[in-house]
């Protein structure tokens, strides 16, 4: 069974930087295995969308309102993925997940609150 711990998140002003980090465990894990690890993130009353991901070839695919203030990035040895979101506004608010893809499966994380706020 494959589990995703997060962990980061939490209140910061607009303008501010936040770190999410992702750590997947579970036996027989190899990172180079994996098709894909991304964050989502899901604001009150909306659908969860796609922020950020990483292909297991590490080419990166952002969103239109990530591009440009949010980093993707991932840790083979740790089996990790981070997302360094800077300059953030209060459209960033949200709850974010990471998601990792093997072949034939897709696990998500618990889940970090984000929020931007005065």
């Amino acid at each position: 069974q494959v589990q995703l711990d997060q962990s980061g998140g939490g209140l910061v002003h607009p303008g501010g930087s936040l770190r999410l980090s992702c750590v997947a465990s579970g036996s027989g894990l190899n990172t180079r295995d994996y098709n894909l690890m991304a964050w989502y993130r899901q604001a009150p009353g909306k659908e969860r969308e796609l922020v950020a991901e990483s292909s297991k070839f590490d080419t990166t695919k952002y969103s239109d309102s990530a591009r440009g203030r949010f980093t993707i990035s991932r840790d083979h040895v740790k089996n990790a993925v981070y997302l360094q979101m800077n300059n953030l506004e209060p459209e960033d608010t949200a709850v974010y997940y990471c998601r990792l893809d093997i072949p034939g499966n897709t696990y998500w994380g618990q889940g970090t609150q984000v929020t931007v706020s005065e």
